[in-house]
């Protein structure tokens, strides 16, 4: 059948790479894409909150399966608009409806679905522009640090642990008064600070039944140690030691079922991935956000490792027979490397010219890349994602920064810690 993957980051390219390996896919587009996407399937110029010319080009080219990379289509009611056009309604979309997005589109949201759902997280209290005076009141009573999140999407940067009542008073005030994030601050949570460690968790269901992929630990701060400000990733790793079996048998008891639970009970039409990022706090789970998409750069560790049928997975979803299937993970370690634009987070320049000297067995995501005239040139800040596979975090790491070596542009940044602080766990 014919596919349309909406996106144009590094999960878009390795889901595409993953997706094409399907007999299930006999012609797969992706919107807008980039310069790896194009390597595997054909790039449709359409932008991903377009709705309207993806519905177009879905009628015109018989696609019966929509793939939703990214949030904000999501946020913004793809699925919605689809399901209310005739045209439309009867193609799969593996992605939630406008109400089931805001699990991620309003960190408020999910925080009160949480709560209703008796589903372990930190505490917090939300407020307005309206509500200044109080929140800086509210910031006095909290232990230091302090988590200030932004309400809305704010791609992945609207989270800001702040170590004194000072600074977090002063950044309360720059997100509501100032709008330091734009519209996503419109709202704020200021939350309890949890000490542990994080990991990301991956639940794809139909609504009523659910497999879990291979969890990962993502990098989110720019500098080494975890240190500045964060960004949407700078790396990855699959698995992820410390998750052991009793953990994950908690994750699975005292998140996801509840999770699926408290969907169905609130009536959310939910088809698609759940991504719940978690800070292990003593062995135990708490969820620290909801996204309804996979990670950006997770997705680069976590399918490699998956040996199913990737399209055979979302056609189960969209016809709610996922019960039928389980997820096989190989067992290997997985590590990516995102390298970026000089500069990033913050202001970074395009269209540096990319040298690229990699073998066909090695693993080169791409996220802001673009072509011009046969030149390879970088179109945002996280331009690649490198991954290596290997039968431990030394192996697979060595070999993602073997294969970095081989690239160059002028700028270029990446971060050389990627995995050093699980090798204090168990080795895998």
């Amino acid at each position: 059948m014919n596919i349309l993957l909406i996106g144009n980051g590094g999960r878009e390219h390795a889901l595409a790479w993953k997706m094409t390996q399907s007999s299930r896919c006999e012609k797969l587009y992706v919107a807008p894409g980039n310069a790896g996407t194009a390597l595997v399937a054909e790039n449709v110029s359409i932008a991903v909150d377009d709705f309207k010319n993806l519905g177009r080009f879905c009628v015109d080219n018989n696609i019966r399966l929509v793939v939703v990379g990214p949030e904000v289509p999501l946020v913004k009611g793809i699925r919605n608009y689809f399901e209310n056009d005739s045209t439309l309604s009867g193609i799969g979309i593996v992605g939630p409806d406008q109400t089931g997005a805001q699990l991620e589109g309003s960190k408020d949201f999910s925080k009160q679905f949480m709560l209703r759902h008796g589903i372990p997280t930190a505490k917090a209290k939300t407020f307005n522009a309206a509500q200044v005076e109080e929140g800086l009141t509210y910031i006095k009573t909290c232990q230091t640090p302090i988590v200030l999140k932004a309400d809305g999407l704010a791609a992945g940067k609207g989270v800001v642990i702040c170590p004194t009542h000072s600074e977090a008073g002063t950044l309360l005030q720059d997100m509501l008064t100032n709008k330091k994030f734009g519209d996503a601050s419109t709202k704020v949570l200021i939350e309890e600070f949890l000490d542990g460690i994080e990991l990301s968790v991956f639940v794809l269901t139909d609504g009523k039944h659910y497999v879990c992929f291979p969890e990962a630990k993502d990098y989110k701060r720019i500098g080494e140690k975890d240190t500045g400000p964060n960004t949407g990733g700078m790396g990855a790793v699959s698995p992820v030691p410390f998750a052991n079996k009793d953990f994950r048998n908690k994750v699975d008891r005292q998140v996801i079922q509840p999770t699926i639970a408290g969907l169905a009970k609130e009536k959310i039409d939910f088809k698609g991935f759940i991504f719940i990022g978690l800070m292990n706090v003593g062995g135990n789970p708490f969820v620290i956000e909801y996204n309804v998409r996979l990670g950006d750069p997770e997705t680069q560790v976590i399918l490699p490792r998956i040996e199913n049928d990737l399209v055979e997975l979302f056609e189960a979803t969209v016809n709610g027979n996922l019960d039928q299937y389980s997820v096989k993970t190989k067992n290997e370690v997985a590590a990516t490397v995102v390298l970026v634009s000089g500069g990033y987070p913050e202001k970074y320049e395009k269209g540096k010219t990319i040298s690229m000297n990699s073998s066909n067995d090695e693993m080169v995501f791409h996220a802001g890349t673009r072509m011009d005239n046969g030149r390879l040139l970088t179109d945002g800040g996280r331009v690649l994602a490198v991954t290596g596979i290997g039968d431990s975090i030394e192996g697979a790491t060595k070999k993602a920064y073997k294969t970095i070596s081989t690239i160059s542009w002028d700028g270029l940044y990446f971060r050389k810690d990627i995995g050093k602080d699980l090798l204090n766990y168990t080795k895998i």
